[in-house]
């Protein structure tokens, strides 16, 4: 049996008389010779008999029409291994595995051999006898034989005739994707009723490339033009697709095999149709007589095609006179029809049918077995050709030349479209004879006939307004929720709640589509044809987008070629510089146009879904139902998690909006958690490129059906659940997996997305929710996928709050060398260099305990570094996949397994609360995910730095001649302070400000990464010299204003007492009756004062009060972008901490590594402190000095006097960074974290707080001249009383010394009291008419009585603060005492 050529210029097979006697009753199951009835029945009844064997051989007696889906995907102790042969009952499982992964070998499977079947041995010693050859080789005829093994064929189709609906159309799918020909007419092997599976072709794409002749008729269906080789392009749904179909016929037996041969002309170095040379062949055959096969060519748009366009090629198998009605349905519908015969009979009782054929208008062409003559038109569109004893190659080359002559003439009359097989009356239909299917395809259509006629772009948002402007506009309003900005913050945050809570509220007042109703009605019915329905939407909506979706591409990549185009000729030329500048900018205008418009275009379930989670989200907010919901909202988590459950992917990251909608996945594993009971889940990633193969890894694997189209452009995360079976729970300790897909990850055609931000968040979300991620790389250079993990890791450092343990595995995809594992041991050391070295400048940035990429990340270079092969064997679109891939996925699997059995993976109800814990740690953390790497990162922190230093340079010159001038102007030295000036004071810090900034950029050692900021920075640093410019001028220009009105306002004072004095001599007289009326007095009083005041302060605004934490958080968000937000509301009193352990981390140099550095965690964790005593008290007193330095600083302000001003803020935020860095470098093993500074600083000017305050308050009361008016308003009242009520000048004058005299002579009694109170408690209070000691005696009694730790704490810490303050509340103490005995 094993004739298999070995090429393709061997000979067939079919050249002796022997052999064709062999063949001629091989595949022939029941007899076609005119028999008896009684001897029909027996016939029968042996058939019977072999078929009920055969199923229960293959362990599926039991089990007819039994065999799920559901039950085939679970993972399952079989699932994970690999068998070349089994024992027959292992067979389904065997074929089904391998099946799934796209592994043509799946049909290669053997039995294993028990003893009784192995080779006979004659007699050893008669074979050592002289000339015995002839007798051993006689006597091994008379040898037992092996029994037949079961046909691969019969094990297909024993399972596709025990599947269910859905493993069917998985099966078949799974055919397609190896390249095998499909069902297309199955006999029932019991009652020989013939079915069409169109339901399980439904899914299946063809895709192909012509290449456009003048002649060919233009089919607009779905295609591109490729302009520059001007061809076309097509993607066809196999089920709508018209193409030319050839349909093969076998009469009588033959020593030829029609599927070998009609494999050469499809694809020679494969098995499209399974033939008798093929590899586990056997001569029983029970299922495939009477079944007709469909295979496509599709050809390249090369030379080299076989076809021009694509054709469909129908085998029946068995002899074909046996089959009339399979015969009749392909002989109408085909246009060539190819006959297999031995050789011409005229008895031959299939003559009348050879003659219906030939004198048929459609081309015929017959092959004789047992003729050796070439090609012979023996009449206008009839062949004959002979096969004996002739070469293969040049049979096949001769036969395609011969079908592409008569296509050419035939095509277009005689198109085959496989919808229309249905239409045949004597046939049944499997998608019309199933009720539950034929419900769900109704349900699918009625949906989408609300959809006809409108823009595709339009469509989901007028259909899907939820999930449009208003969702993308809550993202943007809950992300700068998280990050708020501005001067009042609580107003911030609260403005930014209500306007979240309105666009809820507008969410939930959309109009609710007739096509979304449509689909919640299906859903929330209870239906057994859910499943169907959401198989035929997903179906139809593909068919509905695929003409747009192909159209746009088009036009992407001729707008992406123009730009391109522009880009060349504009570096080359010059003098059209400025008009191709506008062009350039035009055509990438355009293309981001178009970029929107396919994004617009994107139309599949998960929109629908993404729709239904955001009605959901705004009920929930608005906590009512929607007017045009049928019924309550909260039933509406429950379809996701059904739909889960069953096997389908849920959106979990809405890649457009860049956000997780976290209400909507509560409220869904919620569900899921009520429906499965709290099962614990194991989290598997995926993590890789757009177009690198990821997807299609994932349905090898898994045997799932992620979409795998070049040109998808979806963006997002997606979460997939598969069961573990029950018998490999005992090894797992989980319940199911989850699968994280991540989809449109750098993805072309979203380049102008904030693509960078967006993949990295989604990268690092998808890596910390998983146990384990799988990083795809295609090829071997993984530059781009290292730069995703550096911010990654990075990002996971700054989220200190979330607990992560996540791992990972690198895959390479197509790695052509075989031994690439063995030879790239450099390249796998490359690669975890690079990982460590990224990961310690990430670490030195955030200050954390990390020296190598598995500190963050478990990862182990020698197991976790996988090659993969190239997935074709060959070149597509005929290629099939390469069953080498398929055995890496095989391998990769187990390891997985292996590696996920140590996990005990997650309960629901945990997986929850990981996702919103990682989400808003990530909501959080906005600074990192903008830059492409850590190296990035680094350059960007050093020039953070350096910013920070060049805009001090700027402000401390600027506050030094701020400080001349000002005393200039008190001196009455200057009369007016203009910017000109300013300027060239200025000028030369700001020259050498700028030539330090160009040598930064110019000479540091990562000038390359720095120049992308350089003018970014060139513009901050320009308008901060102009603001202090503006900001100085404005300044003095005020001090210079307020002191001519305080002089005017003296100067006046006269002028203003004689204005009063007339005015209360005319009210006198004008109320000479009603002098004892205070209302009308004061009254005029005070319209007379306003408009008095209004004169005198028209050109001067008030000094405002200042906010000095407020101004200290505005500064360094400023100056140091990188500051993670959490450090914001975490902010520590640092003076009533009690340890400093928390504050710092070991330095690499100190020898604290490995497992020591582990210990140090644990003891943080547990004891709460490492650091020594001695180390305690050093970091104590470089607080305290620090302290003791601000304050002197403060005091040296003189902000009494000279004001408030801003950049003392930066003086004293700079002077405790270069403190902390001057400790830093000395001799201590331990460095400081972020938090130290930012709790330090805030510490300090919270503790200085009202310094500055009551001395801005003592400013603002003797500059401003409104406070000044208010303070004399009393006094001028009283004034005017008396002039109303006719006192004499004399007696004013009197009242006005008074209130002159009032003032001091009040500051003189209270001073004179102080000492005379000081006195007396020297003599009388315990505490203080002793010394020293004795008060600090005093002050430990107290602290023992109240036993109040905080007062410890700060009396150990600060005892000079402790002592002012126990000194104040004694004084307190003693004046209420005094007063109550004194009463």
């Amino acid at each position: 049996m094993e004739n298999k050529p070995t090429n393709s210029k061997e000979r067939m097979p079919f050249t002796t008389a022997e052999t064709q006697e062999k063949h001629r009753g091989e595949y022939k199951d029941i007899k076609r010779a005119e028999v008896r009835p009684d001897q029909h029945l027996k016939q029968e009844k042996t058939r019977n008999e072999k078929l009920k064997n055969l199923f229960d051989g293959l362990d599926l007696n039991h089990r007819y029409q039994s065999l799920r889906a559901s039950d085939v995907l679970q993972i399952s102790s079989h699932s994970s291994q690999s068998q070349e042969s089994c024992a027959e009952e292992e067979l389904v499982k065997n074929y089904l595995q391998k099946l799934l992964m796209m592994n043509y070998r799946a049909r290669h499977i053997k039995t294993k051999e028990t003893n009784e079947h192995q080779t006979q041995q004659t007699d050893k010693q008669s074979n050592k006898q002289k000339g015995s050859f002839y007798k051993a080789m006689s006597s091994s005829n008379k040898g037992t034989s092996k029994p037949d093994s079961i046909h691969p064929m019969d094990v297909q189709m024993a399972v596709f005739h025990c599947a269910d609906s859905f493993l069917k159309q998985m099966m078949v799918t799974k055919l397609s994707q190896c390249q095998f020909a499909l069902p297309l007419l199955v006999p029932d092997p019991f009652t020989q009723h013939i079915e069409f599976p169109l339901w399980t072709l439904r899914q299946i794409n063809k895709s192909w490339k012509i290449r456009k002749t003048d002649n060919k008729k233009k089919n607009t269906d779905n295609e591109i033009r490729k302009t520059d080789n001007d061809i076309i392009s097509k993607v066809q749904s196999v089920c709508t697709a018209e193409t030319p179909m050839v349909s093969f016929f076998r009469f009588g037996s033959v020593s030829s095999s029609k599927s070998q041969l009609m494999n050469s002309l499809i694809n020679e170095k494969h098995n499209t149709f399974f033939h008798r040379y093929c590899p586990g062949s056997s001569r029983t055959r029970l299922l495939m007589d009477g079944v007709v096969e469909i295979a496509w060519y599709c050809p390249s748009g090369k030379v080299t095609d076989k076809f021009t366009d694509c054709v469909a090629f129908c085998n029946l198998h068995g002899d074909a006179g046996d089959h009339e009605t399979q015969m009749k349905i392909l002989t109408e519908m085909s246009s060539v029809n190819v006959v297999l015969l031995s050789e011409l009979d005229e008895n031959d009782q299939n003559k009348r049918t050879l003659e219906n054929l030939y004198s048929s208008p459609k081309p015929l062409i017959c092959l004789f077995s047992e003729d050796d003559s070439t090609v012979i038109e023996t009449d206008k569109g009839k062949y004959k050709i002979g096969l004996k004893d002739r070469n293969h190659s040049d049979v096949s080359e001769e036969l395609i030349r011969v079908i592409n002559d008569c296509l050419s003439s035939s095509a277009s009359a005689f198109l085959f479209r496989l919808e229309d097989v249905s239409k045949h009356s004597d046939i049944r239909v499997d998608e019309d004879d199933d009720e539950d299917c034929r419900r769900g395809r109704e349900a699918a259509q009625e949906m989408m006939s609300s959809l006809k006629n409108k823009p595709l772009t339009e469509i989901k948002e007028s259909f899907l307004p939820c999930q449009g402007k208003l969702w993308h506009l809550w993202c943007q309003k809950n992300k700068e929720l998280h990050r708020p900005k501005g001067e009042e913050l609580e107003q911030e945050i609260s403005r930014i709640q209500i306007e979240m809570k309105n666009i809820r509220e507008d969410q939930h007042k959309s109009h609710m589509s007739e096509f979304t109703e449509i689909f919640i009605e299906q859903m929330n019915s209870h239906n057994a044809n859910k499943m169907f329905f959401l198989k035929w939407l997903k179906i139809l909506l593909d068919e509905f987008t695929s003409v747009d979706l192909s159209n746009l591409h088009h036009k992407y990549n001729e707008k992406w070629s123009k730009v391109l185009e522009l880009k060349e000729s504009h570096d080359k030329s010059v003098q059209l510089k400025t008009e191709q500048t506008e062009q350039l900018k035009d055509a990438q205008t355009e293309l981001e146009r178009t970029s929107e418009e396919l994004q617009s275009a994107t139309f599949g379930l998960e929109h629908i879904m993404r729709e239904i989670g955001q009605i959901y989200e705004s009920c929930s907010s608005v906590k009512k139902n929607k007017t045009d919901l049928q019924f309550d909202f909260s039933s509406l988590p429950s379809f996701a998690a059904e739909m889960m459950i069953s096997g389908f992917p849920l959106e979990l990251m809405d890649g457009d909006a860049a956000h997780v909608p976290l209400i909507w996945i509560s409220a869904v594993l919620d569900k899921l958690n009520q429906k499965l009971g709290d099962q614990r889940v194991f989290v598997l990633s995926f993590l890789g490129i757009q177009s690198s193969g990821k997807s299609t890894m994932l349905n090898a694997m898994f045997g799932l059906e992620f979409a795998v189209s070049a040109g998808r452009c979806t963006r997002g995360a997606f979460m997939q659940l598969i069961r573990v079976s029950e018998d490999m729970k005992h090894q797992m300790k989980f319940d199911y997996i989850l699968v994280v897909d991540t989809e449109g990850l750098r993805a072309l055609q979203l380049s102008g997305k904030s693509t960078r931000h967006h993949d990295n968040e989604l990268a690092t979300f998808v890596v910390g929710l998983g146990h384990l991620t799988l990083i795809n790389i295609f090829g071997e250079n993984p530059s781009e996928m290292q730069e995703i993990l550096q911010i990654v890791v990075q990002a996971f450092l700054r989220m200190k709050k979330v607990k992560l343990n996540p791992s990972c595995m690198f895959v390479h995809q197509n790695v052509s060398d075989v031994t690439a594992g063995e030879k790239n041991m450099d390249g796998k050391r490359r690669l975890l260099d690079t990982l460590d070295e990224m990961t310690k400048l990430a670490a030195k940035d955030e200050v954390c305990d990390a020296d190598r990429f598995s500190d963050v990340i478990a990862f182990d270079v020698q197991n976790d570094v996988k090659y993969f092969a190239q997935l074709w064997e060959g070149s597509p679109p005929m290629a099939p996949p390469n069953p080498n891939y398929c055995e890496n996925i095989q391998e990769l699997k187990k390891t997985i397994m292996s590696q996920a059995s140590k996990s005990a993976g997650m309960m629901l109800i945990h997986l929850k609360e990981r996702i919103k814990d990682l989400w808003e740690a990530l909501l959080n953390e906005r600074f990192v995910f903008s830059f492409r790497n850590a190296v990035e990162i680094s350059a960007y922190r050093r020039l953070e730095t350096e910013y920070s230093k060049w805009t001090w340079t700027l402000l401390s010159a600027m506050l030094e001649i701020e400080n001349k001038l000002h005393n200039q102007i008190e001196n009455e030295a200057i009369h007016e302070v203009n910017q000109r000036d300013l300027k060239r004071k200025l000028k030369p810090k700001s020259d050498e400000v700028n030539e330090s900034m160009s040598e930064f950029f110019e000479k540091d050692t990562d000038a390359d990464i720095l120049i992308q900021w350089k003018v970014s920075f060139e513009i901050k640093i320009k308008d901060i010299y102009e603001n202090i410019i503006r900001e100085t001028r404005i300044n003095l220009s005020e001090i210079l204003r307020q002191r001519d009105l305080k002089k005017q306002i003296d100067a006046q004072k006269t002028h203003h007492e004689n204005t009063l004095l007339e005015k209360s001599k005319g009210l006198a007289l004008k109320h000479k009756d009603k002098t004892n009326d205070e209302k009308t007095l004061k009254r005029e009083f005070d319209v007379f004062w306003e408009e008095c005041v209004k004169k005198i302060t028209t050109d001067s605004a008030p000094i405002k009060d200042i906010d000095i934490l407020r101004d200290v958080k505005e500064l360094l968000s400023d100056i140091h972008e990188s500051v993670h937000v959490d450090t914001w509301k975490d902010i520590s009193d640092i003076f009533t901490v009690a340890r400093y352990s928390g504050y710092v981390q070991f330095k690499r140099s100190s020898g604290v590594t490995g497992p020591i550095k582990k210990a140090y965690n644990a003891a943080i964790e547990k004891l709460g402190s490492v650091l020594s005593e001695e180390d305690e008290t050093q970091i104590k007193i470089l607080i305290t000095d620090v302290v003791q330095q601000t304050d002197k600083m403060i005091t040296s302000y003189n902000i009494s006097r000279m004001g408030y001003n801003k950049n003392c803020i930066q003086q004293l935020t700079d002077y405790i960074k270069a403190r902390i860095t001057k400790y830093q470098e000395g001799a201590v093993k331990y460095v400081f974290k972020n938090e130290f500074f930012i709790d330090l600083v805030f510490s300090i000017f919270k503790r200085a707080n009202k310094t500055f305050t009551d001395q801005h308050r003592i400013f603002k009361k003797a500059n401003d001249p409104d406070l000044y008016l208010k303070k004399k308003k009393d006094e001028y009242y009283s004034i005017f009383q008396k002039y109303c009520q006719g006192a004499t000048s004399a007696a004013i004058f009197g009242e006005i010394i008074c209130q002159k005299l009032k003032e001091p002579i009040e500051q003189s009694v209270y001073r004179q009291t102080a000492r005379d109170l000081a006195d007396e408690m020297r003599s009388n209070c315990p505490s203080m008419n002793g010394n020293r000691s004795n008060l600090e005696k005093h002050i430990l009694k107290r602290l023992a009585e109240e036993e109040n730790f905080t007062k410890y704490i700060k009396y150990i810490h600060y005892p000079l603060d402790y002592f002012k303050s126990f000194i104040r509340d004694e004084v307190s103490q003693y004046i209420r005492d005094y007063f109550i005995v004194s009463v």
